[in-house]
């Protein structure tokens, strides 16, 4: 029934932080459009074939969801080069690695992965998928 995620939306208590995050840290592109009913100029990071909108805490697009809260986040990515590339963009950003590289169990098989906090305190997995 379902084929792939389109989106998800993350609620930041800090907007410039957060772009900041995940656009020089993360490589995601940032995008300004128009949505919503009325419609209203938002933002979102787009990556791949996918998007995180975004929301800042108390000014959140209806609908939304029942208590969105900053730093509730548990989200893992699968990198588009190998993690030892990832590692050294992450330490050349100044941003400290939590835990990693260590070995996981991703939607499709085992991955390789690092953690991360973003800066509401989402916990951000990067991965590299281990062919077997």
């Amino acid at each position: 029934m379902i084929s792939h995620l389109d989106h998800l939306v993350l609620t930041t208590a800090n907007a410039a932080a957060c772009i900041d995050f995940y656009t020089r840290v993360m490589g995601m592109s940032l995008e300004t459009f128009t949505g919503g009913t009325p419609p209203v100029e938002r933002q979102a990071f787009k990556f791949g074939s996918q998007k995180i909108n975004l929301h800042l805490k108390g000014k959140e697009f209806e609908p939304k969801a029942l208590i969105p809260t900053p730093g509730a986040l548990d989200l893992c990515f699968i990198a588009s080069r190998p993690l030892v590339e990832v590692i050294e963009h992450v330490q050349a950003c100044d941003w400290p690695i939590v835990e990693g590289p260590v070995q996981r169990t991703g939607a499709t098989g085992p991955i390789l992965s690092i953690y991360l906090r973003d800066p509401d305190g989402n916990l951000i997995e990067i991965s590299e998928i281990i062919n077997q």
